[in-house]
């Protein structure tokens, strides 16, 4: 039986920094992450849903400098076409060369805080190490905080496939 993880007052400075700590990010970059990805929201394209997500992900580039990447939801007509606000941020971030991520936020219009699909869990999983946080903001800016592992437990990742041209596949 799973219970559910605490929900964190947004208005905690004590509780974000404790969160920071464990997290090993700063309370600026959480700060940021919880702008960003409510400010990502107001670029969704949900016209049919009107289910806002907005994304941000907490990055280094190849010199270490932070890098923060955004995304939102697109829909389309033709539902399952859509893509979700977490692989928007994730596709333009791996198309601009980004392959270190530290942390992602996802922001949602309601309470309690919304989790990426499964579908954008197994998208994660791609890129980011089972410890990588995911934090989760509501409309009050409450918050809670899943690792992949948490949110995607027994998933398997790249390394669990041969390598390309391995012989026998």
């Amino acid at each position: 039986m799973s219970t559910n993880p605490p929900i964190h007052s947004g208005a905690d400075a004590a509780q974000i920094a404790s969160t920071c700590a464990q997290l090993n990010i700063t309370t600026t970059e959480f700060a940021e992450l919880q702008r960003r990805a409510t400010a990502a929201k107001a670029t969704a394209y949900c016209r049919y849903s009107r289910f806002r997500v907005g994304a941000t992900l907490l990055c280094a580039d190849d010199a270490g400098e932070t890098v923060y990447v955004p995304g939102a939801n697109v829909e389309n007509a033709s539902y399952p076409v859509g893509t979700c606000a977490e692989r928007v941020a994730f596709g333009t971030a791996v198309t601009s060369g980004i392959r270190n991520f530290r942390a992602i936020a996802v922001a949602t219009d309601i309470s309690p805080p919304a989790s990426p699909c499964g579908m954008c869990r197994q998208f994660i999983r791609e890129f980011c190490s089972l410890q990588t946080p995911v934090i989760m903001f509501d409309k009050n800016s409450d918050y809670v905080v899943m690792t992949i592992e948490q949110l995607l437990p027994m998933s398997f990742g790249p390394e669990a496939l041969p390598p390309p041209g391995a012989s026998g596949y």
